[in-house]
């Protein structure tokens, strides 16, 4: 066993035991016959707890991606279903921290992706929106030149103009390339699974723009 293999299984015990210190604040925070002195606090405590596990998800998916361990399972999914869930898995933690969380797209409206994947982009891309928005993040889906665009959204001060030329560069390194050490790991994290997506010689990718429904910042994930 080489020490990435060890690496690997040291994050997935690690994943597993933040797993139920999650479980455990989501318990206290959730029960309304606890008495909490502080809940923003608390509520604080369950965000970083969640990145955090975000983090060490990503991190394994990555290994997988790297050693081609990784099945992606593309399937037809409702984007009004999908949405719905997104939002709903997430809105209790924005509406601790005064975020509105909402969501939009046509109800008919279909795409083909693997569901768990593209779930933990945005549950990802949502969790870090928290940090940034003052009080709206929105969530939405539509087709637009052949490709299922899904935007994640806030009323933030905005992606800087650095990020435009960290996705440039990282569109020139080939996949699992080391130079993802120097890029941030949601951002490389969000590329790989965008580009495991491929179809009829389009490959998914990913933008960020600033002021698209919303002032913020915006991130577009590409699917084609």
């Amino acid at each position: 066993m080489d020490f990435s293999d060890i690496l690997a299984s040291s994050i997935h015990d690690i994943k597993n035991s933040l797993g139920l210190i999650l479980s455990s604040v989501d318990e206290l925070v959730g029960n309304p016959d606890n008495k909490i002195a502080d809940v923003r606090q608390a509520s604080l405590l369950q965000h970083e707890a969640q990145r955090a596990n975000n983090n060490l998800i990503q991190l394994l998916t990555l290994y997988k991606i790297g050693n081609q361990q990784l099945a992606v399972r593309i399937a037809e999914h409702n984007l009004d279903d999908f949405l719905e869930e997104i939002v709903a898995s997430n809105s209790a933690l924005c509406a601790s921290l005064d975020v509105q969380l909402s969501y939009g797209c046509e109800p008919d409206l279909n795409g083909y992706f693997d569901a768990d994947l593209i779930r933990s982009v945005l549950d990802s891309t949502i969790g870090n929106a928290h940090r940034y928005a003052k009080t709206q993040i929105l969530v939405s889906a539509a087709e637009e030149d052949g490709y299922l665009v899904i935007r994640v959204e806030d009323d933030g001060g905005g992606f800087p103009d650095s990020l435009s030329g960290l996705l440039e560069r990282m569109a020139k390194k080939p996949q699992g390339s080391r130079a993802a050490g120097r890029t941030q790991l949601g951002l490389f994290f969000a590329t790989s699974i965008a580009e495991l997506h491929e179809n009829n010689g389009k490959r998914g990718r990913i933008q960020l723009r600033n002021g698209h429904s919303l002032p913020g910042g915006c991130f577009e994930l590409w699917l084609p």
